[in-house]
């Protein structure tokens, strides 16, 4: 077989590795499992690709994502290496054959979810195959003490009981010295190295901008911006509702969520891609292996849960070497906002134990009984009846869930939707005929915004309590609006299947794990707490914050997020040109504060205050239309 230098020049065309890729690959090479953290765009792919490809048999990697699994065979077939991917939607017997294709068919690599690992079919193929790698990516997956834990990567150790003398790959690009502890004890790596290059991202500039008119701000950094960008939202709402205002403004704009179809995403993908379309507004999961070059501009528009994922995602701008921004636009409410999405509705222990005690006793389970029964349950209907906030409940049935209490069915996971088809002069005629509809149709209205724009999701509990009706006829109703042509409708059966996991024994069940729940919700209360403290600290480099919580200490300042640069203006001379340089451009014309910022090549604080002390001074005033302009 070739040598890794030969593999990596002959198939990605370089001729050194970089960081620590080199001493990854020779670890692998000499079976040590092999714990690898390294930043994002600092090719992890290359590490399990190149000593995969220099060893007879197939590479196992076990990734999180459809999208990413898809880019990665889609580039190695490119290459001409044999490689495939089982994602979802696949039927048995497919999958069968592609197991069996793994087996005698000389593939290199096969890509799957953890998920996949719980089929016994999976596993069995797996065993027979010539596997010579086992690569985890994303790893940082599979500890509960990371910000992205996936309870099905606890699957990947059954991988080491199939093939115990294979050496791992863990791979990741943000994980803290407690999470690596945790990949290496969960993996149940032996002869092991660990190899982190540093995290820092010198090209790109990290700023926080205070607004109060965030719309006005992302506009103006967006068609400032030459190269493709990506704007960061928690909701798929906002994905559409920002993607249709910046193509308003004459920013080529698309959106991206999980809920449009796949077809869908890979169109929309596919646009900004080979950039037909320059900016995609999208939610955090988007971005993840996906290998584009030259984004100039990544704005997060509302503040992420915690830095791991803020910095993956400002990450994949300036993967080029070029310089790049990464810009988080916030105000004093999002920072209000976002304690309140995160950690209000974490179920505490003694909720916990509130919620399954009402549930064995809303479904008349005895002590000591229900272990592998199944009960159909509405949702809304149960929260109705011992007056529990849905969101919290919610959050709880899925710690239940994750702990194996119980085994909740898919469409627990999911909501219904509507969206009004039917302009409001259509629906009042509509309702002139069917006044009987009226009621649910005007309390739609009122209750949800932006139905007629977006895909908005509803309760029909809620529905039911406010108009008075019963909710089977809220959604008979529904479902008679969609046959008319007034909406569209997207149900999910309200109805759960729980599946109990283990007998009833009310707070013994809970107290098993009830130190895992109080140690996960304290670890996302602190990571709230990082992600807001550095939001709000002007007095450190950008950079030095970000390498400080990954453990880098003592790094230099980067000179080019908006802290450095803040220091670079207050000390040099030429701040006090600066009114002189005001003045000449409103003798010129008169001009708002906005203008002035978009014109002047200065900080934007130090115009502020120069305009604040000219206005002190009676050098100039701001007339009706809100405008500078001299005295």
């Amino acid at each position: 077989m070739e040598s890794p230098s030969e593999l990596l020049e002959q198939y990605w065309g370089f001729s050194e590795f970089r960081g620590s890729q080199k001493n990854i690959i020779e670890g692998v090479l000499n079976d040590e499992d092999v714990l690898a953290l390294l930043p994002t765009g600092g090719g992890k792919s290359i590490c399990f690709q190149v000593p995969a490809l220099a060893r007879e048999g197939i590479c196992i990697v076990v990734s999180p994502l459809i999208a990413l699994m898809k880019n990665q065979v889609d580039s190695l077939k490119k290459k001409g290496i044999k490689a495939m991917a089982l994602t979802g939607g696949i039927q048995f017997e497919e999958v069968s054959n592609l197991l069996d294709n793994c087996i005698y068919g000389n593939y290199k690599f096969l890509y799957l979810s953890p998920e996949r690992l719980k089929q016994e079919m999976v596993l069995e193929r797996i065993q027979r195959m010539n596997v010579n790698l086992i690569a985890i990516d994303e790893a940082h997956c599979i500890s509960q003490w990371g910000h992205d834990f996936r309870p099905a990567y606890l699957e990947c150790s059954k991988l080491r009981e199939l093939h115990p003398n294979v050496p791992f790959l863990a791979l990741t690009a943000t994980a803290t010295e407690k999470v690596a502890l945790d990949i290496i004890e969960n993996l149940q790596f032996k002869r092991h190295s660990v190899f982190k290059d540093s995290f820092a991202r010198n090209n790109i500039a990290f700023t926080v901008i205070w607004e109060e008119d965030k719309l006005y701000r992302l506009k103006q950094l967006c068609s400032k911006a030459k190269n493709s960008s990506i704007v960061y939202v928690r909701t798929r709402r906002l994905t559409e509702e920002l993607s249709n205002y910046l193509n308003a403004n004459a920013i080529s704009a698309t959106f991206f969520h999980g809920g449009i179809s796949n077809a869908e995403k890979e169109r929309k993908l596919n646009l900004w891609l080979t950039n037909h379309v320059k900016t995609i507004v999208a939610t955090n999961a988007f971005g993840m292996g996906i290998d584009k070059p030259d984004v100039e501009l990544v704005v997060h528009y509302q503040i992420p849960d915690c830095l791991e994922n803020y910095f993956q995602e400002a990450g994949r701008a300036g993967r080029d070497g070029k310089t790049a921004k990464a810009v988080l636009i916030t105000n004093k409410t999002d920072e209000k906002q976002a304690r309140n999405q995160f950690l209000s509705v974490l179920p505490d222990v003694s909720f916990l134990k509130k919620v399954y005690n009402r549930l064995n006793n809303y479904l008349q389970i005895p002590y000591g009984g229900g272990s592998n029964e199944a009960y159909p349950l509405n949702f809304n209907t149960f929260c109705a009846a011992y007056q529990l906030n849905t969101r919290l409940t919610y959050n709880a049935f899925r710690i239940l869930d994750l702990n194996s209490v119980i085994s909740l069915s898919e469409s627990f996971f999911k909501t219904s939707t509507i969206r009004f088809l039917a302009s409001k002069q259509q629906i009042f005629e509509y309702l002139e005929k069917n006044r009987a509809l009226a009621d649910i149709v005007q309390t739609l209205l009122r209750t949800y915004g932006g139905v007629f724009d977006f895909d908005t999701k509803i309760n029909t509990n809620l529905v039911s309590k406010k108009t008075g009706q019963n909710e089977e006829n809220v959604i008979q109703i529904l479902s008679r609006l969609e046959k008319d042509g007034i909406i569209v409708y997207n149900a999910v059966n309200q109805d759960l299947n729980v599946l109990f996991l283990v007998p009833r024994e009310d707070d013994i069940t809970i107290n098993v794990f009830a130190k895992n729940v109080e140690e996960q919700n304290r670890i996302k209360q602190e990571n709230m707490e990082h992600m807001l403290r550095y939001v709000n600290t002007d007095s450190t480099c950008r950079n030095k914050q970000l390498l400080a919580y990954f453990g880098e200490k003592g790094t230099k300042e980067c000179g080019i997020c908006d802290v450095c640069l803040k220091r670079v203006f207050k000390n040099t001379e030429s701040l006090e040109s600066l009114p002189k340089k005001i003045l000449t451009l409103l003798r010129e014309k008169e001009r708002t504060s906005r203008q002035l910022i978009e014109v002047l090549a200065y900080e934007e604080d130090s115009i502020l205050k120069a305009i604040a002390n000219l206005l002190e001074d009676g050098e100039i005033r701001i007339n009706t239309k809100n405008e500078y302009e001299l005295m």
